[in-house]
Order: C-alpha cells, then structure tokens, then sequence
C-alpha cells in the first residue's frame, strides 16, 4: 500500500495538490479571518507543518534521484546557473513550495494584523489577493492601508 501512495506523489500530483489545496486557506484568510476554523488551520503550526513535511518529502526524493543538493546553491552565481537550477522539475518544486508557504504566512500575519487594527474586510481583501500572487506587492499596499487606516505604522510591528 505504501508503494502505491509513493507512486501516486509524483512531482506533478505534489504540485497540484499544493496549488489547489492552498486555496481554501486563503478563503478563510480572506472570508472568515477571526472564525475559529481559521485560527486552527491556518493562524497554527497545521499548515505550515503540512507545508513542511511535503518540502521534506520533495528533498528526500531528490535525494533518492541522486541529485545533488549543493547544486542549489549555484543559484546564487549567475541568471543561468538560476535558470539551470530552476530547469530541474525536483528544484523547481521545492521553490515553489517555499515560495507558497512564505506566502501564506505573510497572508497570515495580514489578515491578523488587519484583525488587530479593526480593518474593514475589503481593505484586508484587496492586500491578501495581491500576496497571493505577488507577495511583497501586497505586503507594501497593506501597509499603505494601515497607514491612512490607523495612523500607524511600527518598524518593529
């Protein structure tokens, strides 16, 4: 059975479930931010945990690909050892990951924070969608919004 399961967590399927199994999260962030089902799933560890061990997964199938982890940090040299990196599908996988995960917790700390300063939905919304897709974009208009929202603006908030 466990051979079976392993078969059906190809790249593709991980890469699909995380796409489409982000998006009811971000319909509680957006929808019911201050309802108990978001608190638990997606202001607490569950998410993230469940983020973290697909990441695992995807790194030890890697491994068992005999790819090289170190070849990550070629990323760092030049566009074309980044556009390299990013050809592999493993790789490629793994950012994306990431990439979902970091935006969902700053999603997260948004529609908290949002919460905090008793922002109507809609000044929340309009930020949560751009992070979405954009990340630090929506980051910068959220705070634009909280600025003029509530007169206030921390460096160390």
């Amino acid at each position: 059975m466990l051979i079976q399961f392993q078969d059906y967590l190809t790249f593709e399927n991980i890469y699909l479930w995380v796409n489409f199994g982000i998006l009811p999260f971000w319909l509680m962030l957006i929808i019911i931010p201050n309802s108990k089902i978001t608190q638990i799933f997606v202001n607490s560890i569950v998410l993230p945990f469940i983020l973290s061990a697909t990441y695992a997964y995807v790194i030890y199938q890697t491994i068992l690909l005999d790819e090289s982890l170190l070849d990550i940090f070629k990323l760092y040299l030049n566009l074309d050892d980044l556009y390299t990196v990013f050809a592999t599908e493993n790789f490629l996988l793994i950012f994306w990951i990431h990439f979902i995960a970091l935006n969902l917790f700053l999603g997260s700390w948004v529609s908290r924070d949002g919460v905090k300063y008793n922002m109507s939905r809609s000044m929340v919304a309009i930020p949560l969608i751009l992070i979405y897709f954009t990340g630090p974009v929506g980051l910068v208009l959220h705070w634009l919004f909280r600025i003029f929202y509530s007169k206030k603006l921390g460096l160390h908030d």
